[in-house]
């Protein structure tokens, strides 16, 4: 006789277990309760589903991917029978099921995914540590240029890759050698400084960048069902830049001032550098054609609207189609599909499926009344409400690993919520833009972020230094989000 032993659970399974049993026990309990006064019976199974993705985005007890099977499969439960539309046929399984695939068939996805696999080409060419390097080699190797340069990396990567994960992961490596070049462990005050820059810059360009953040192509998305028209990727970045050059300034001095990094022995690190970009094999041949590719979408995307009439999506998809060209391509169906993060893609559309159906059902424009119109925001100035909001934002990011979970849940609401104020289509359209930046302020705890966690990975700060830093820089950017949308931002037609 053979015996199997089986070994108990581990602790933290007990626990995805406990919240995945805590997120149905509130989904099925909001379709028990009596429906709400203006909410429909399926506005209902959306705030159900709402409560229910937020456990699981928060608890992280299941996957992102799973995350978004347990949505689709929970929503066709809770909509079987009800109609959509007030005076609408109730839905079969079937049309449950496509109302919860719309997300799908969202151009923002398509965006997204080819954009992964843009990034996925740069990893195959190696041209990301190529250009990480060249640029820390260029800024120098004092504690002030060593952030600026920092900076510089997260700028030039976020142009190009639309994952704060795969960015901070090519520039990790780099900023680790930087600091054992010069003779510091990773725990060291400059170690500290470089982690913590990489991880709030990225957050910092994620807002900068239209193409540089998943959610923001999932707010756009919403913005553009909702108000009928989008926003060029220069239209974007020209809006941001204001306030992204102010945050970069303020994280800068944040990091300098509470951090004090220290940098013994400049000509060794120097040396140590030098080598390391030595190390590298010439530029091959796909990293020119990827050079040409890349720069070639950069131009199409800046100039979207005034040159040509392409927009984001589709000047990126014949991007990628050059690069996985027979010849002329640097990559193969087979090398990319290994690499791109499907599973982002898929909550991602999951996401938009969840927004879309609050905004079909009414359930955003219910909850945005029941909460944020509660507030008497309507009487006083655009510029107190943009505060407000953004106010509310930060606080419930504190609560949430994924900002496109976040903008899925937030935007949605606040575009019912600033389609009540007594404000022209273009004011609202230009609350909701902003809310859209706030949506990546990741910069408190190592949990509000991908990225945070990766820097957090290497042990090279604490919580504690990572809040000091991060709470300066989100106090200076609510103020500056104030200050622009009383002076500059109107000036400049946002608002």
């Amino acid at each position: 006789m053979s015996f199997t032993f089986v070994s108990p659970a581990e602790p933290d399974s007990n626990r995805k277990l406990a919240w995945l049993g805590v997120a149905i026990a509130l989904y099925l309990g909001m379709l028990l309760l009596p429906t709400p006064a203006g909410l429909s019976a399926s506005g209902q199974v959306a705030l159900g589903l709402l409560m229910l993705v937020i456990v699981l985005w928060i608890s992280e007890c299941v996957s992102p991917a799973n995350s978004a099977i347990v949505l689709t499969g929970a929503a066709v439960l809770g909509l079987m029978g009800k109609p959509l539309h007030a005076g609408g046929p109730p839905l079969s399984s079937a049309g449950a099921l496509t109302t919860m695939l719309t997300g799908f068939s969202s151009t923002a996805v398509l965006l997204v995914a080819a954009a992964l696999f843009l990034a996925v080409a740069l990893k195959l060419t190696g041209l990301d540590k190529r250009m990480a390097l060249l640029v820390m080699n260029k800024v120098g190797i004092s504690p002030s240029r060593l952030i600026l340069g920092a900076m510089l990396v997260g700028f030039v990567l976020a142009l190009f890759i639309p994952s704060a994960t795969a960015r901070v992961g090519a520039v990790i490596p780099i900023m680790v050698g930087v600091t054992a070049a010069l003779g510091l462990p990773v725990t060291s005050s400059l170690g500290a400084t470089l982690m913590i820059v990489t991880a709030s810059a990225c957050s910092i360009f994620n807002m900068a960048i239209k193409t540089g953040a998943a959610q923001n192509l999932i707010s756009l998305n919403f913005m553009q069902q909702s108000f009928g028209h989008a926003m060029t990727w220069g239209g974007w970045f020209i809006t941001a830049l204001p306030f992204t050059i102010g945050m970069c300034m303020v994280l800068y001095l944040a990091s300098m001032v509470i951090l004090r990094p220290q940098v013994p022995g400049k000509a060794e690190a120097e040396a140590r550098l030098s080598e390391e970009l030595s190390k590298l094999a010439p530029v091959t041949p796909a990293e020119r054609r990827l050079m040409l590719v890349a720069g070639l979408l950069l131009l199409l995307w800046s100039t979207e609207g005034m040159l040509h009439p392409l927009d984001t999506t589709t000047t990126t998809q014949i991007g990628i189609a050059l690069l996985l060209m027979p010849r002329f391509g640097v990559m193969h169906w087979s090398q990319a599909e290994k690499l791109v993060p499907w599973g982002t893609i898929i909550l991602f559309a999951a996401g938009i499926s969840l927004g879309t159906l609050m905004a079909t059902t009414g359930a955003a424009a219910w909850l945005a009344q029941v909460t944020l119109g509660q507030m008497g925001l309507s009487a006083l100035p655009v510029f107190v409400v943009v505060g407000t909001l953004s106010l509310f934002s930060i606080v419930l990011h504190l609560g949430f690993a994924s900002a496109t979970g976040l903008a899925s849940t937030l935007i949605p609401i606040m575009i019912a919520f600033a389609q009540t104020l007594p404000v022209s289509k273009e004011t609202a359209f230009g609350i909701v833009l902003i809310q859209s930046f706030v949506v990546s302020f990741g910069f408190i705890l190592p949990t509000n972020a991908p990225q945070n966690m990766l820097c957090y990975g290497t042990g090279a700060f604490s919580i504690a230094q990572f809040a000091k830093v991060g709470v300066i820089v989100t106090i200076a950017g609510l103020a500056m989000i104030v200050l622009l949308s009383a002076t500059l931002w109107p000036m400049m037609g946002v608002l």
